[in-house]
């Protein structure tokens, strides 16, 4: 099974438990702060992923670093741990907080800019966002000036790539491939 759908079953099934405790909005925020910690350190991200590390000693840093976590979350982690799956923790937090938001009809559309977006243009976006799903959306502007211009909107597993990089990528490879 590729790791994207496992990630889906395991978000879900988490969120269903995590629903019928009334703990859904609990473990969205041990979520986004597994998600965070693990993109801000490559060391734990090794570690994870290491089929080196005992799984013992990935639980012990795992359930260190989250000691104020949901029991929810902690069974994840464990159950993660005991299927051999926990490089794809990261992954599984990303999941659960996309399906909790879709539950709660709210979207976040993250708009990657060379700039930061004028008030205008984010109203503009988030109008045809809204539109085009049907759901609350909140928009989060995130600055990166390597995409030179244009933007990258990305919402749940979709990302639409609209950058002056990605338009100057595209023409490489194919004054590339016509050689």
């Amino acid at each position: 099974m590729d790791q994207n759908r496992a990630a889906i079953r395991y978000a879900k099934a988490t969120l269903d438990f995590a629903v019928e405790k009334n703990a859904a909005d609990a473990v969205e925020k041990d979520m986004r702060d597994i998600a965070a910690v693990i993109s801000e350190s490559g060391e734990l991200q090794q570690v994870l992923e290491s089929p080196v590390v005992k799984s013992e000693v990935k639980k012990n840093a795992l359930l260190e670093i989250f000691k104020d976590s949901n029991e929810i979350t902690k069974g994840l982690i464990q159950t993660l741990l005991d299927n051999k799956r926990i490089a794809m923790l990261q992954e599984v937090a990303f999941k659960y907080i996309i399906l909790n938001e879709k539950r709660k009809g709210e979207e976040v559309a993250y708009v990657t800019t060379a700039v930061p977006l004028t008030p205008e243009l984010e109203k503009k976006i988030l109008a045809a966002v809204t539109k085009a799903t049907g759901n609350k959306v909140t928009i989060q502007n995130k600055i990166d000036e390597s995409i030179i211009g244009g933007f990258v909107l990305r919402m749940g597993d979709t990302q639409y790539d609209a950058s002056i990089a990605n338009k100057l990528n595209g023409l490489k490879r194919e004054f590339t491939n016509s050689l």
